[in-house]
């Protein structure tokens, strides 16, 4: 697993051109690494590779479970008075362990393409609408560390260096 400050992180990811072999490999492995840390969602910035593609799989607030993988994704969030804020916590399998409160819109939607190059629409509420927004900033260089006020931003770090030692260099292992 990338952790922030790895500069693979903090950088926009290349899209998606080639939907091969290779990328059905990547994808596979980030749906194990995913499933293996107990996450939600991951970019594949996060494993090392610097392609626009996540995989995702959890909840919305109705109890609906979404899940998908996105190559090349847009976002769209509510604007003006259509916009809500949800200030729940939030956590990052690159800063394993940490979790602070970070508002975010409480609808999300994104649009892109899926594995074989097929169009793809996943949208939802909570924390699917949370994860969705989350992961399509990994792809731009933004992890939400990026989104706290520095107040935050330093009891975040706290929390993850008081757990650091139950998430060593490797973790998780997925094979």
């Amino acid at each position: 697993m990338t952790r922030w400050g790895d500069p693979v992180l903090h950088r926009s990811c290349r899209r998606v051109t080639d939907f091969g072999a290779s990328l059905t490999a990547l994808v596979a492995d980030m749906v194990a690494t995913m499933r293996a840390a107990e996450g939600v969602g991951l970019a594949a910035n996060q494993v090392g590779v610097d392609l626009q593609v996540f995989v995702f799989d959890c909840s919305d607030d109705d109890g609906v479970q979404h899940s998908g993988v996105v190559c090349n994704p847009t976002l769209e969030v509510p604007g003006g008075r259509d916009r809500v804020l949800d200030e729940s916590d939030e956590g990052c399998l690159s800063l394993p362990g940490a979790f602070v409160s970070c508002a975010r819109p409480d609808v999300a939607a994104v649009t892109g393409v899926g594995i074989t190059g097929q169009p793809v629409t996943f949208s939802g509420s909570g924390l699917v609408a949370r994860c969705l927004q989350h992961e399509f900033d990994h792809l731009q260089g933004v992890v939400f560390g990026d989104r706290l006020s520095a107040r935050l931003r330093k009891r975040l770090y706290r929390e993850a260096s008081k757990v650091a030692e139950d998430f060593p260099p490797g973790w998780p292992a997925t094979r």
